[in-house]
């Protein structure tokens, strides 16, 4: 376990800092002072989290490996939540996707397994926008009424809630069954005899059927026999598929489950709408809105924001916004400013891989939150892997400097091998240093995926989906969550002692964020300095520092999980004059488990005794 040494400097006379808003009080017309805190989002799949079903067969029904509810998400569940340290949940593979699963007695049809991933579907699938996943539903026919009722829950429990949206591709086969008055389904006013048309909702490869992928090592459902696989999907003309293939029989590894939606790129990449003004990056989401008031804009940026409106006015309080860099920025600033207009705290956070494009899609496409995927996260797990130091992590972080903000960071998630897993750190405890570093690198919001916790590895084979990561396509069980989860009590009954102890490791570390200022304040990095000049600083420990007017942190890591390291901390004497620190001695006192250590300054220099056990974690405060 690593340690975090969060230093807190006493007898400073504070003043606003840079992370303090100010707005006019209604009731006396008073400056009332806002100070902005951390974010801490938890991602739940929704048809696992309740689940309390053990048996895991690979390729199992609904009926052999259970799935969990809404309901599941009781007061109790909410409320442990809450107290992990956790401001909105994000409730993952809500909108209706398509699945392998006979609902027609409730007036939904069935949908091939041969354009569904594994049994149970996968989420970014969606086959009706304007209702909700049945398999989640106690009674399927009051499923939306169920989740309306989940987010009514969710709003008593002190948390806010966050559903995907998934912009750039649906279903192959997209019928809904709830579209408001006057709300047609995507594709229904399409002109099919073209390849594009500015206002088809797809692409289309005119005169060829769509074929079902075929692969020597993979058969739907796994060969089990079905009606509806017969080695045809009736799709003509045959659309382009969701991540950009223009083939009629595409490959089995791209996302034929799925069509790509048109949003007005032509198909030699060309834009076939207004753009926005170049000096648009910087303005207001209210100068967004006017902006594209008057403008005629692609049908399918219609749709997508009447989509986002009808959840927004149902109490949905952000999105989570699936491969955002597929669709242009331009129609993210048309969307999120109008819900913005509606909503002006809404969570609007994106899933974008490509750091050339991180502005244009902060500043011009009016997004909170970007994934730090490719830049923080990569990094911290080819440091635990021993593929390099964690140098770099300073580098990242003064790169992006104006946007660190706006970076979400996360190290588990629905997409990527679980934290715990072999195949990334190995444990939850060697782990415990990427997250400290995670959550207090930058002022952006942190992200945990449930499970991660408590360890949770994601060891099954649960069909389509393969170990390391939790299946989004199967129907399956968690482990380690269930144990936490204690068939539905939600006291953790169940978990190991170190289960429990790492469990009460992140609950420290989130509830800290969410009080520090610091922790919303200036970044400095100390590395270089200690590499060079600090005897017995080994490769594998970090640090840096954080600060606010109110509070002064510094932060070290030890990513070796077995080398322990004990040296005299550095703090240079810049750092200590933008500090206004004194020559003398200042007791420091752990904020995770109560010891103590001390900084002395002497001519202008600051020195930290640091003792760090493998994966060891502190936080000092004066």
């Amino acid at each position: 376990m690593k340690k975090v040494l969060l230093l807190a400097v006493l007898g400073l006379s504070l003043t606003a800092s840079a992370q303090v808003k100010k707005h006019k009080s209604n009731a006396k017309n008073k400056k009332v002072t806002v100070v902005e805190k951390k974010k801490v989002v938890y991602q739940v799949f929704t048809r696992l989290f309740g689940n309390t079903n053990t048996t895991n067969k690979p390729w199992g029904t609904i009926a052999e490996n259970g799935v969990g509810k809404f309901n599941d998400f009781t007061d109790k569940a909410l409320t442990e939540i809450k107290k992990l340290g956790v401001t909105h949940i994000w409730y993952t593979g809500v909108p209706h996707h398509a699945l392998v699963n006979d609902y027609t007695k409730y007036g939904i049809s069935n949908d091939d397994p041969e354009v569904v991933k594994g049994r149970a579907g996968s989420p970014y699938a969606v086959k009706d926008y304007y209702n909700v996943n049945p398999d989640l539903a106690v009674d399927p026919t009051k499923r939306l009424e169920e989740f309306e009722a989940l987010i009514a829950r969710t709003h008593k429990n002190g948390l806010k809630v966050i559903i995907d949206i998934v912009p750039n591709h649906i279903a192959r086969k997209y019928v809904s069954l709830s579209n408001p008055k006057g709300v047609r389904d995507f594709g229904a006013d399409d002109n099919v005899n073209v390849e594009y048309d500015r206002n088809n909702n797809f692409y289309y490869i005119p005169g060829q059927r769509f074929e079902v992928p075929t692969s020597d090592s993979y058969k739907p459902l796994n060969g089990e026999a079905n009606p509806l696989i017969d080695g045809k999907f009736d799709e003509y003309p045959a659309k382009w598929t969701g991540n950009g293939s223009r083939l009629a029989k595409p490959d089995i590894n791209d996302w034929y489950e799925t069509v790509k939606v048109n949003y007005g790129i032509r198909p030699d990449g060309s834009k076939d709408f207004p753009e926005l003004p170049e000096d648009f990056g910087h303005k207001s989401c209210q100068e967004h809105f006017a902006f594209w008031k008057d403008k005629n804009v692609p049908s399918s940026w219609v749709k997508f924001r009447d989509i986002a409106l009808y959840w927004t006015a149902k109490g949905v309080d952000g999105f989570r916004y699936d491969m955002a860099e597929m669709v242009p920025y331009e129609f993210w600033s048309y969307m999120n400013s109008a819900i913005k207009m509606k909503n002006p705290d809404a969570f609007l956070m994106a899933e974008v891989y490509n750091p050339n494009e991180y502005r244009n899609y902060i500043f011009k496409g009016k997004m909170d939150y970007l994934y730090d995927k490719v830049e923080t996260y990569d990094h911290l797990k080819a440091v635990i892997q021993g593929k390099t130091v964690p140098d770099g992590l300073s580098d990242i972080q003064y790169r992006n400097a104006d946007i660190s903000k706006n970076m979400l960071h996360f190290l588990d998630n629905h997409d990527e091998q679980r934290l715990a897993s072999p195949e990334f750190a190995g444990s939850g405890e060697k782990g415990k240093p990427l997250m400290v570093v995670s959550t207090t690198i930058s002022a952006a919001p942190t992200m945990v995926y449930f499970g991660q916790e408590v360890g949770e590895a994601g060891n099954e084979d649960a069909g389509f989906g393969r170990r390391s990561r939790t299946s989004i396509f199967d129907y399956v069980g968690v482990p380690n969550h269930q144990r936490w989860m204690n068939g539905g009590k939600f006291d953790g009954g169940q978990l190991s002692q170190s289960e429990k102890e790492l469990r009460d490791f992140y609950q420290r570390l989130l509830n800290f964020s969410l009080k520090s200022d610091a922790l919303m304040g200036q970044f400095q990095e100390i590395q270089g300095i200690n590499r060079h000049e600090t005897a017995n600083y080994d490769e594998k420990v970090y640090s840096y520092v954080r600060w606010s007017d109110t509070e002064k942190l510094v932060i070290v890591a030890n990513f070796s999980p077995d080398h322990n390291s004990t040296f005299d901390l550095k703090l240079p004497s810049d750092l200590i004059a933008k500090w206004h620190l004194k020559e003398g001695v200042y007791t420091v006192k752990d904020q995770l488990y109560g010891s103590t250590t001390q900084l002395r300054v002497e001519h202008g220099v600051g020195f930290m005794k640091v003792s760090i056990k493998g994966s060891e974690s502190f936080i000092f405060k004066l």
